[in-house]
């Protein structure tokens, strides 16, 4: 591989860290209009086990706003361990691990899982966009 294809690679590769990690951040700061802009428009996959399914970032945003968007919700959201496949220059896979701590600020209630994603990304108009996500909990502690 040449040395232009292999720093396409690596910036390729750092956009879509930097894609999930704006994701992750602007979900624990209530930041719905980045959490939209980090999916790509139109039909899309969002399926997060008992959230639900989701065709569209808007129908996911417009539930994540009902359900997140309120002081007593306090989040925390951090990914690790990336597994990122570059399977074409706009097209690429990856697998994270999740750990999300919930807090609900009136009750005390305090919920931690630990999950994967599974996301598919395409590069949009120049950027990184996620195009499909799914997650599943693998482990669950509280209420």
């Amino acid at each position: 591989m040449d040395l232009d294809k292999r720093i396409a690679r690596l910036e390729a590769l750092e956009a879509i860290r930097l894609l999930k990690h704006r994701y992750l951040n602007a979900c624990d700061l209530k930041d719905v209009d980045t959490i939209r802009d980090c999916f790509a428009s139109g039909p899309i996959v969002i399926d997060y086990e008992a959230v639900g399914r989701f065709d569209d970032r808007d129908s996911f945003v417009a539930l994540y706003q009902a359900l997140a968007c309120h002081p007593r919700v306090r989040d925390s959201h951090h990914g690790a361990n990336p597994e990122i496949e570059l399977l074409a220059a706009d097209h690429a896979r990856g697998r994270w691990a999740l750990s999300y701590f919930n807090l609900d600020a009136e009750t005390g209630a305090t919920r931690r899982l630990g999950v994967m994603y599974d996301d598919e990304y395409r590069c949009i108009d120049g950027a990184w966009k996620i195009v499909a996500t799914r997650s599943r909990i693998l482990a669950a502690v509280g209420a």
